[in-house]
Protein backbone atom coordinates (compact mmCIF):
# COMPACT_ATOMS: atom_id res chain seq x y z
CA UNK A 1 0.00 0.00 0.00
CA UNK A 2 1.37 3.41 -0.89
CA UNK A 3 2.12 6.09 1.69
CA UNK A 4 -0.66 8.26 0.26
CA UNK A 5 -3.24 5.48 0.66
CA UNK A 6 -2.05 4.71 4.18
CA UNK A 7 -2.34 8.35 5.22
CA UNK A 8 -5.75 8.72 3.55
CA UNK A 9 -7.05 5.61 5.34
CA UNK A 10 -6.25 7.17 8.72
CA UNK A 11 -8.43 10.25 8.10
CA UNK A 12 -12.02 10.64 9.25
CA UNK A 13 -13.92 10.33 5.96
CA UNK A 14 -17.64 11.15 5.81
CA UNK A 15 -20.35 11.04 3.17
CA UNK A 16 -22.88 13.76 2.47
CA UNK A 17 -26.15 13.98 4.36
CA UNK A 18 -28.06 13.33 1.11
CA UNK A 19 -26.15 10.13 0.36
CA UNK A 20 -28.52 7.18 -0.02
CA UNK A 21 -25.96 4.70 1.28
CA UNK A 22 -26.95 2.17 -1.39
CA UNK A 23 -23.71 2.23 -3.35
CA UNK A 24 -24.82 4.93 -5.75
CA UNK A 25 -22.76 7.87 -6.96
CA UNK A 26 -21.19 9.21 -3.78
CA UNK A 27 -18.06 10.94 -2.64
CA UNK A 28 -16.45 11.04 0.77
CA UNK A 29 -14.82 14.09 2.29
CA UNK A 30 -12.11 14.45 4.94
CA UNK A 31 -10.61 17.64 6.29
CA UNK A 32 -7.04 18.42 7.25
CA UNK A 33 -5.44 21.66 8.39
CA UNK A 34 -4.41 22.60 4.86
CA UNK A 35 -6.95 20.87 2.59
CA UNK A 36 -10.32 19.28 2.12
CA UNK A 37 -9.90 15.86 0.52
CA UNK A 38 -12.56 14.33 -1.74
CA UNK A 39 -12.61 10.72 -2.95
CA UNK A 40 -14.85 8.23 -4.72
CA UNK A 41 -16.61 6.18 -2.05
CA UNK A 42 -16.80 3.11 -4.30
CA UNK A 43 -13.17 2.99 -5.39
CA UNK A 44 -10.84 3.83 -2.52
CA UNK A 45 -7.79 2.74 -4.51
CA UNK A 46 -8.06 5.84 -6.71
CA UNK A 47 -6.31 9.04 -5.61
CA UNK A 48 -8.23 11.72 -3.77
CA UNK A 49 -8.67 15.33 -4.82
CA UNK A 50 -7.21 18.00 -2.51
CA UNK A 51 -8.96 21.38 -2.39
CA UNK A 52 -8.02 24.47 -0.38
CA UNK A 53 -10.51 24.98 2.51
CA UNK A 54 -11.59 28.42 1.24
CA UNK A 55 -12.24 27.02 -2.24
CA UNK A 56 -14.24 24.12 -0.77
CA UNK A 57 -16.36 26.53 1.27
CA UNK A 58 -17.05 28.53 -1.90
CA UNK A 59 -18.05 25.34 -3.75
CA UNK A 60 -20.40 24.26 -0.96
CA UNK A 61 -22.09 27.68 -0.88
CA UNK A 62 -22.47 27.58 -4.66
CA UNK A 63 -23.85 24.03 -4.65
CA UNK A 64 -26.33 24.96 -1.92
CA UNK A 65 -27.54 27.89 -4.00
CA UNK A 66 -26.49 30.52 -1.47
Amino acid sequence: MSTQLSAAAELNWSTGSHSAGDGGECVEVATTVSAVLVRDSKDLSRPHLAVAPARWAHFVRYAAGS
